[in-house]
């Protein structure tokens, strides 16, 4: 039996994954699988990067497919009349779903001693609890619970009811630490989360960090940084500057709200200082273009990284719903948060904790 695999949706997974298997003994590292899903993100050349390193046995691509990818299942997210039909049809749709999704599957993941799954609520989580997988489920970024319990909102009405179905009965899939199959959940801060599950377990990814050696710093900037000298040279001229603003992307709202509401975050904070932009990983309006008369960061890198060159420091650094605790090269982070939203789309769409 193989040791253990991360599915991974985002390059803050493939991220945190480094920073977990970089606090094993020596003797345990080099044995893990890393799965790469492209569902939600492109992951371009990261699979030959991180073989490079030579932290991990192999690197598996995962071609995973999304409910609109199966036309078979649009009539049965439909739901049926009144809440029974709803539940039968979501019954349905639960079974169904892991059955399309199991060719995709590029591994035999009852082969490894411990799976673990960033963002279980995707397609994989059905096929894990379908197909009866014991797996260990990881947040899907950090403290995300605290400002999005998407388990919760998604179940709204009836919530003690869904999870027992979940849970006990495995007839329908709850995510985040509720679904039948899913051994625990590793969350950064449990004391964050509004609403715990008792299938939560706590590992700081501030004491993750702290943890790491220079020369582990290097293995994670060789995986990540496409070109490393490019970016110390970046660093280098950016340190001559006078006070600096970093401003990070979200992938919010449509591409032309979105492009707006960049303009007035630098319109506010361009007085401070020079505009920096780091746009976010899954975010993609065309910074590039629009906003080329400002510096900007390869969007590849999660934003944490840059904590790893000692040159690099800011006045501030301007977020509008990123968590930005993990922050160390600024002297002050700003997270704008729901009330700047609110002008910019109904408040209902990002205050979904509100609801529940």
């Amino acid at each position: 039996m193989k040791e253990r695999i991360y599915i991974c949706h985002t390059y803050y997974h493939v991220y945190v994954t480094f920073l977990k298997e970089l606090a094993l003994p020596g003797e345990k590292r080099g044995q893990a699988t890393l799965m790469l899903s492209n569902l939600s993100c492109k992951f371009e050349n990261l699979k030959s990067r991180v073989e490079s390193t030579g932290l991990f046995a192999e690197v598996v691509e995962f071609d995973e497919k999304g409910e609109d990818f199966f036309p078979e299942l649009q009539e049965l997210r439909k739901g049926g009349r009144g809440f029974l039909g709803n539940l039968l049809a979501r019954i349905r749709f639960t079974r169904r779903y892991a059955r399309l999704e199991a060719p995709y599957v590029p591994v035999d993941l009852r082969s490894y001693g411990a799976v673990y799954v960033y963002c279980d609520s995707d397609p994989i989580g059905y096929y894990l609890n379908q197909y009866r997988i014991p797996y260990h489920a990881l947040e899907d970024g950090l403290n995300c619970l605290k400002n999005f319990d998407a388990a919760r909102y998604d179940n709204r009405g009836h919530f003690g009811l869904k999870v027992f179905l979940s849970r006990k009965l495995n007839l329908i899939f709850v995510q985040n630490g509720y679904g039948k199959y899913c051994i625990d959940m590793e969350v950064n801060d449990i004391a964050a989360i509004r609403y715990p599950c008792p299938q939560y377990i706590e590992q700081s990814r501030r004491v993750l960090v702290e943890r790491l050696t220079e020369s582990d710093k290097q293995l994670i900037l060789k995986a990540f940084i496409r070109d490393k000298e490019g970016l110390e040279r970046q660093i280098a001229e950016c340190s001559g500057v006078g006070d600096k603003i970093l401003i990070l992307t979200d992938p919010l709202c449509t591409l032309d709200v979105r492009e707006k509401i960049f303009r007035d975050i630098i319109e506010r904070f361009e007085p401070e200082g020079t505009i920096f932009l780091k746009p976010h990983p899954r975010d993609v309006l065309d910074y590039r273009t629009l906003f080329s008369q400002y510096p900007q960061f390869d969007a590849t890198v999660p934003m944490e990284m840059l904590n790893f060159f000692p040159g690099l420091h800011f006045k501030k650094v301007v977020a509008v719903l990123t968590e930005v605790k993990a922050i160390d090269f600024a002297d002050e982070v700003i997270r704008l948060g729901e009330d700047f939203m609110d002008a910019y789309e109904d408040p209902m769409i990002h205050r979904q904790n509100e609801q529940i």
